[in-house]
């Protein structure tokens, strides 16, 4: 007896996940299979709990067009109203009886025989489907630090994203490794309760001051009532972010007057904060605001000048039992006696998760080699030569935007156009030709040459918008208008239907 093809096979169960089932559900595909390896849904919402987790973008920007949040408490929404929200969004689409929760995926190929996707799982099971979308998300494969000794601390140690309450902070030597967006976040809520705080920084962050109010009841209400007035905020929000995007990072060479004025606003946060000028200094980034994706807070600068908080900006040189030993440019060695260490490390988004699972496609054609080996790229960011029935949802050139969520909804146009064509001819599969594909990433790599990431000084970020060959590929180089105009406009010749 053969295996049931199921319409489409989703992995993940994040945002860009749901955004695709419900694109798949509103053109008719109703025998989805979405795998998410958590044990519920909400993506990086719900594997996020770290003290102090929220949103850094405003949160009327953070959602579904089409499905609009009326009930965010603040400016800058906590992760558990994201986690709320997404729930939320499930059971409104009827989502979840489609979900498979704890189905880890190891890889996936394509039989030509059947022109189906079979997906293999760890626990020996397979499923298989007509067509495959990955949403396995940017920020979902967590980075461990490659230092020295690190297995053998005897302490408590936690990685952000697999936070855990039951470790035992208040009173005891804290040390964090990573000073990224979630350590701004962190380091202050560790502050509160930690006996000793080091924070070891690598490389610092350009951070500005966090317009965070709460929202009011009656804005709240309003918006509720008028989804209009939510409309019009969301608008605005997203023109700004908008504006940072486009103007500071993608058309540095044309405007750079708006990256300095943003870079002064964020050393004019920092002097107004911290009045040690040493502190200042180590505290202050040595590259281009806009090479590393900056954050918002008002309360992580303050931090360094608590007496019980300490900046370490000397290199790590190992980890032993019980600390961190530090050398500086002199070779001079400093240990710091640790109880609990934290590792705010970030993602490895180039080499575990590009692609996170093992995908062959047509000839035994694997797309993780066929990155390395041939530059990282996706036509649209969103369909690679050599894949049909595939759609890659967290591809090279995909993210557009500030907003994840402007670059879920134009995958979203662009899976309309292209599913909708393939319905029209009465066709089974679809592929991306070689020639689109190349001129799409000959597009994409003219147009980041007028980028920061090309013109700005960008070497000492240690950024992940770059891949492992110093190459900008993870942003569009395009406006969210251009990425949501050829979402909808892309020429249909681009593929081949069969």
């Amino acid at each position: 007896m053969s295996e049931h093809v199921h319409d489409a096979i989703v992995v993940g169960a994040g945002f860009g996940g749901m955004g695709a089932a419900i694109q798949l559900r509103r053109l008719g595909y109703d025998d989805l299979v979405i795998l998410e390896r958590e044990s519920d849904l909400g993506g990086t919402w719900h594997v996020n709990r770290y003290p102090g987790l929220a949103v850094d973008i405003p949160s009327s920007t953070y959602s579904y067009s089409f499905a609009p949040n009326p009930h965010w408490t603040r400016l800058f929404a906590p992760g558990a109203e994201l986690k709320k929200y997404a729930e939320h969004v499930a059971d409104t689409y009827d989502l979840r009886r489609h979900m498979r929760f704890e189905a880890v995926v190891e890889q996936a190929h394509w039989d030509d025989a059947s022109q189906t996707w079979t997906v293999a799982l760890a626990d020996g099971s397979t499923s298989v489907a007509r067509f495959l979308l990955t949403a396995t998300g940017f920020l979902s494969q967590p980075k461990l630090p490659d230092i020295a000794g690190i297995d053998s601390f005897a302490g408590d140690v936690v990685h952000t994203t697999r936070w855990d309450d039951d470790v035992e902070l208040a009173g005891r030597r804290v040390g964090i490794i990573g000073t990224g967006a979630t350590a701004v976040q962190l380091i202050p809520e560790l502050a509160k309760v930690a006996d000793d705080l080091t924070v070891y920084q690598r490389t610092p962050i350009w951070v500005s001051a966090k317009p965070d109010l709460p929202v009011p009841r009656v804005v709240r209400r309003a918006f509720a009532a008028v989804p209009l007035t939510q409309r019009a905020v969301r608008l605005g929000g997203t023109a700004i972010l908008e504006a940072m995007m486009v103007s500071a990072v993608l058309h540095y060479d044309q405007v750079p007057v708006v990256n300095a004025v943003a870079e002064r606003a964020c050393r004019a946060h920092l002097r107004r904060q911290v009045k040690d000028p040493e502190l200042r200094r180590k505290l202050t980034p040595d590259y281009t605001f806009g090479c590393k994706r900056p954050t918002f807070s008002n309360t992580y600068y303050p931090t360094f000048t608590r007496p019980h908080v300490h900046l370490e900006t000397d290199p790590i040189d190992h980890v032993d039992g019980t600390g961190i030993v530090t050398r500086d440019a002199g070779g001079q060695e400093r240990r710091t006696e640790l109880d609990v260490l934290v590792l705010a490390t970030g993602f490895d988004l180039w080499e575990a998760n590009f692609p996170a699972i093992r995908v062959v496609g047509r000839g035994g054609l694997d797309l993780g080699r066929w990155w390395r080996e041939r530059r990282f790229q996706a036509y649209e960011g969103i369909a690679v030569p050599g894949f049909p029935n595939f759609i890659s949802l967290n591809s090279p050139y995909s993210y557009s935007g500030l907003s994840y969520f402007t670059t879920i909804e134009s995958q979203m146009r662009h899976m309309d156009r292209l599913l909708g064509e393939l319905q029209r001819r009465d066709a089974g599969t679809f592929e991306v030709s070689e020639q689109a594909n190349a001129q799409f990433l000959e597009d994409m790599t003219a147009k980041v040459e007028h980028s920061i990431f090309t013109l700005g000084s960008c070497a000492s970020a240690n950024s992940y918008y770059f891949n492992q060959h110093g190459e900008a590929t993870l942003l569009r180089p395009t406006s969210t208008l251009n990425a949501y105009r050829a979402a909808s406009s892309f020429p249909l010749d681009d593929y081949a239907f069969a």
